[in-house]
């Protein structure tokens, strides 16, 4: 596989926090978000492509097996929402809530 967090996949992403790496993922979303927003599908199917690539990362962390079923749904949403057509109608809105939050918890965790 070709990842391009090359970094993180050769073990640095195991050494953050669940809530650290779930902000990081939040980071890569919004990006997504604002290219798209701005209309630049290049961009923005770029930047979805390496937040799917830190959800894999995320969902491959042993730590992280009680929460599989939350980032597998989290990858189907995102998926259908920047791929699929929004047939489970997310917005803009609530993916920078969901997100936002571990941000934060990411911020009270350092």
């Amino acid at each position: 596989m070709n990842f391009q967090h090359k970094e993180l996949s050769q073990g640095r992403w195991k050494k953050l926090s669940f809530f650290e790496q779930m902000a990081n993922i939040g980071s890569e979303v919004e990006r997504a978000i604002n290219w798209k927003n701005k209309n630049n599908k290049k961009y923005s199917r770029l930047a979805f492509e390496r937040a799917l690539e830190l959800i894999d990362l995320t969902i491959a962390d042993e730590k992280n097996l009680k929460r599989l079923r939350e980032l597998t749904r989290v990858r189907e949403n995102l998926a259908d929402y920047f791929i699929c057509g929004n047939n489970y109608s997310s917005s803009e809105k609530n993916w920078k809530n969901y997100f936002y939050s571990f941000a934060f918890a990411s911020r009270l965790d350092a």
